[in-house]
């Protein structure tokens, strides 16, 4: 195969698995603390409709992301409500954050632009562009090293390289932090945690927000750095992907990296194959399309072995008096 088409593959499969990774990440957080959420499609997509929309009226990129930053808290932070402190059933929370997001961009969309349910077409300054990193243009003739840093690792948007930083930084503060032992003592054993004086009701408050942000940073990238306006249900599945991936992942972060990439590298694929042909007979593109996931459930199915969440995932800590 050509060496330019293995670059262009893999440089689509980190640009699709960008937004799986954030979402993933954010799962972590909130599954880590004993929060199950299954409401991370929402959040995305609710970012993703107020980051085109703000962008769009405003004409600035950075506004965009704030916006979407402050609804998608703001959507985590309504979630927490209803599972922290009313100690609703987390799996409802989370399927109606889902339909209350795909329902209300959908409305406001046709509301305020009249355009079914899209934002405007963005321009330059509205969305984030490429990033050439240091030096790029000056070793893309150098022979390996020059088309991989040149081709592959220079060229993303800001929010591409915010994911894959923020999977280290998620390690350190898991396992290098206090905020980071008590999140994963919280998921495991919330009564400990409560009986040495820390609040699990803040702390599962923190992972919420801090999945609320990283979600928010999954969206915006949808409408405002790989798209350019928002269109109906544009992530497409994508936050359950991200749960799967995180299941896959046995709620670790480099794990999850990876097993992301995988996703978004069957994702690349997938376009590359579509008008391929068997036995000079052609694929549908239906078929072709399904392939990411599919293979999603073939590898959950049959490769990730046994998988235990969180011990406290799901249950509502009510404190005993």
């Amino acid at each position: 195969m050509d060496i330019a088409i293995i670059l262009s593959t893999l440089d689509a499969t980190i640009r699709l698995s960008t937004p799986l990774l954030l979402a993933c990440l954010a799962g972590l957080y909130s599954e880590r603390s004993g929060v199950f959420d299954i409401g991370l499609e929402g959040k995305m997509l609710a970012s993703a409709f107020a980051a085109a929309a703000v962008a769009a009226v405003t004409g600035s990129v950075w506004l965009g992301l704030l916006a979407g930053l402050a609804v998608s808290i703001t959507t985590a932070a309504l979630q927490g409500a209803a599972a922290i402190t009313l100690k609703g059933n987390q799996l409802i929370a989370g399927v109606a954050i889902n339909m209350l997001a795909a329902g209300l961009t959908t409305f406001l969309g046709i509301q305020w632009f009249g355009q079914g349910g899209r934002t405007p077409q963005l321009k330059a300054g509205e969305r984030f562009t490429e990033i050439t990193l240091p030096f790029a243009n000056e070793l893309q003739n150098v022979p390996v090293i020059g088309p991989i840093y040149s081709g592959l690792i220079s060229g993303h948007n800001l929010l591409v390289y915010i994911a894959f930083l923020a999977v280290p930084i998620t390690w350190f503060v898991l396992y290098r932090t206090r905020f980071g032992l008590r999140l994963r003592a919280v998921g495991e054993n919330p009564k400990a945690v409560d009986t040495a004086g820390i609040s699990v009701v803040a702390l599962r408050y923190q992972a919420v927000i801090i999945t609320g942000l990283l979600c928010g940073f999954a969206g915006a990238f949808f409408s405002i750095a790989q798209g350019s306006g928002f269109g109906n249900n544009m992530t497409a599945g994508k936050g359950f992907i991200a749960l799967a991936a995180l299941i896959f992942a046995k709620w670790k972060p480099v794990p999850a990296m990876f097993t992301c990439l995988l996703f978004g590298f069957l994702d690349a694929l997938q376009i590359r194959l579509q008008g391929a042909e068997i036995f000079g007979v052609g694929i549908p593109v239906q078929a072709i399309q399904a392939l990411p996931y599919v293979l999603t459930c073939v590898l959950l199915a049959g490769f990730i072995g046994k998988a235990v969440g969180p011990k406290a995932g799901g249950v509502p800590y009510t404190k005993e008096r």
